[in-house]
């Protein structure tokens, strides 16, 4: 594969990614909220009204809060990969400063698994107080 097959492909990702985020982010652009302030017909159709942006709100906050997650989860795991990688390769080099090189990436795992446990916080803060 040469060079200009591999900028098409990563350029052809990135399009479907983009088309991707686009299709999910399509009942954002459609929910209004200056609908239901305008209608004056009856009471009965305000409720429905408030019904539906409360629905609406509620299915926005679990895409928010699913997304929140994902990234959090994704990125935890990717540097938990990393650094354990990086560990063995370093054990493996100087075997004698295995006991440092643990303490450093048990320490730098708490770390990174404190920032995944933050993000699910602040996702249920999202869910039950917004």
């Amino acid at each position: 594969m040469n060079a200009k097959q591999r900028k098409l492909k990563k350029l052809a990702i990135i399009l479907l990614a983009v088309i991707a985020i686009l299709a999910i982010s399509i009942p954002v652009f459609a929910a209004t909220n200056g609908d239901a302030a305008t209608t004056t017909a009856t009471a009965e159709t305000a409720v429905e009204a408030a019904a539906t942006t409360a629905d609406s709100t509620t299915g926005l906050k679990a895409l928010a809060s699913a997304i929140a997650v994902g990234i959090a989860a994704a990125g935890g795991a990717v540097g938990m990969g990393l650094s354990a990688g990086k560990a063995v390769e370093g054990i493996a080099r100087q075997p004698e400063a295995e006991s440092k090189i643990r303490t450093t990436l048990m320490l730098g795992l708490v770390f990174i698994e404190t920032a995944i446990i933050y993000a699910l916080l602040v996702v249920i803060l999202i869910i039950f107080v917004l």
